[in-house]
């Protein structure tokens, strides 16, 4: 029983404590196209946005570390099908969120995750 508690503890260390997000990567996404959607779309009206300097919104949360965080909005994991998923239609993931539903295609939420994935404070 003692090896197995070891065992668990040595496994899951990495995973705690070290505020570090792991490197993720979305095949045929843009980070730079993922921006120009952003600015495009308007997120800084509701979000501080990295890169945007006006407006700077205080509905939503800062982006600023996004890479860095474990959840989407306090509650789903972040990954990058979950990011996408979310970033189209985040009420069918959470109903009871302010973040309305968005018209930009899957692709460009690809390009927006991308982008995203890049704020780390590391």
């Amino acid at each position: 029983m003692r090896r197995w508690a070891l065992l668990v503890a040595t496994l899951l260390t990495p995973a705690c404590g070290q505020g570090h997000a792991p490197a993720r990567t979305i095949a045929g996404a843009d980070a730079e196209r993922g921006l120009a959607v952003v600015r495009r779309e308007g997120c800084a009206a509701c979000h501080v946005v990295p890169g945007v300097d006006w407006p700077q919104g205080r509905a939503g949360p800062s982006l600023q570390g996004f890479a860095a965080s474990p959840l989407i909005a306090g509650r789903l994991p972040n990954r990058p099908d979950v990011l996408t998923a979310w970033l189209i239609d985040p009420p069918s993931l959470s109903p009871e969120t302010a973040m309305p539903p968005s018209p930009i295609t899957e692709a460009e939420a690809r390009d927006v995750a991308a982008w995203l994935y890049t704020l780390d404070d590391r």
